[in-house]
């Protein structure tokens, strides 16, 4: 039996809800653990960055340089068989609950060994850009 549309959602959901916690408990290896084995991570400002090693290496960074917590909301959720594509809104929040950052993301999730996961993450804020002095 195939799941539902709503089922895999809720699992993608499940995983974003790890990957907050994870998040705020400042584990990047168990961020990256969400990640499949040849997942990529496309940030803006970056080559693409691939595989766990990488992966826990740009979200340790990004723990070092102050954000604290992050909140994913999930938009809308497409089903394609042991692929899943998910478009959703992000706030990344600093150690005082100050906002750092807003933006959007799609995220091409992969079942693996029955488990959704991440496999391709793109995003980008929604903030304007500095502007020069």
């Amino acid at each position: 039996m195939t799941p539902t549309a709503t089922s895999i959602r809720s699992e993608i959901q499940r995983a974003n809800a790890a990957f907050e916690a994870h998040f705020a408990q400042g584990s990047a290896a168990a961020i990256a653990s969400l990640y499949t084995s040849n997942a990529v991570l496309l940030p803006t400002g970056h080559d693409p960055i691939q595989g766990h090693e990488g992966i826990q290496a740009f979200w340790q960074g990004a723990l070092d340089m102050g954000v604290a917590r992050v909140s994913l909301h999930t938009q809308e959720v497409e089903e394609l068989s042991d692929t899943a594509i998910e478009l959703g809104v992000y706030t990344l929040f600093g150690a005082n609950s100050q906002q750092l950052d807003k933006g959007k993301y799609l995220v091409v999730w992969k079942q693996q060994q029955g488990q959704w996961k991440l496999h391709q993450d793109i995003w980008n804020t929604s903030l304007p850009a500095p502007q020069a002095q």
